[in-house]
């Protein structure tokens, strides 16, 4: 079993250093275990099925200030409900190119309202496998908007096979990870954190 999840791990690893920066995304690992284990760094039996995104995102080694904002801003418990939800999960390197006086101003307690928004427009209700955005993309002549918890639109367009996201304020993100599956939804992992409309 281990030598199945190195091997998976490693093969993961090889198709995602071979994406150059500038070129169009490579698919995103779709669901299973394989993508449980590109997605949190290698290690697909801290990340289950079975478990929530609350939970999936507190063990996965590439989410700790996700987690951490998650439970800043009082929103970890939401995410442990029944959903069902789509989350679009940053990285800890998408959160380093915030600017740092920005991301330690979300994280004061007197910005959790602002924190919470910006989290919010990384969670749509209802759950969105990437074939289910890749046909609203289609359905709506190449975009599709989708309404985010926050009460805010944020667009979906296709970039050769990956899918990316464009915030209200014009910053962007591509999908990574596609299709992993929760308890209450499907968590989708992104390179950039969304910035709404303040």
């Amino acid at each position: 079993m281990k030598i199945h999840l190195i091997l998976t791990a490693a093969a993961a690893a090889l198709a995602l250093a071979g994406c150059g920066k500038g070129d169009a995304p490579a698919d995103p690992v779709a669901g299973g275990e394989g993508a449980m284990s590109a997605a949190i760094g290698g290690d697909a039996s801290a990340m289950q099925a079975t478990s929530t995104i609350a939970a999936n995102l507190a063990v996965s080694p590439n989410h700790k200030s996700l987690t951490a904002a998650l439970t800043q801003a009082g929103l970890a418990q939401s995410l442990s409900g029944a959903g069902p939800f789509t989350v679009f999960a940053p990285t800890d390197a998408a959160f380093t190119q915030v600017p740092p006086v920005t991301r330690d101003g979300w994280m004061r307690p007197a910005q959790k309202a602002v924190l919470a928004g910006v989290l919010n427009y990384h969670i749509v209700p209802g759950k969105l496998t990437a074939a289910d955005l890749s046909a609203k993309i289609a359905a709506g002549g190449g975009k599709a908007v989708l309404k985010t918890a926050s009460g805010q639109d944020l667009a979906a367009t296709k970039n050769g096979n990956a899918i990316l996201l464009t915030s209200s304020s014009g910053n962007k993100a591509t999908v990574t990870a596609a299709d992993l599956t929760q308890s209450n939804g499907v968590v989708h992992v992104v390179d950039a954190v969304l910035v709404p409309t303040m």
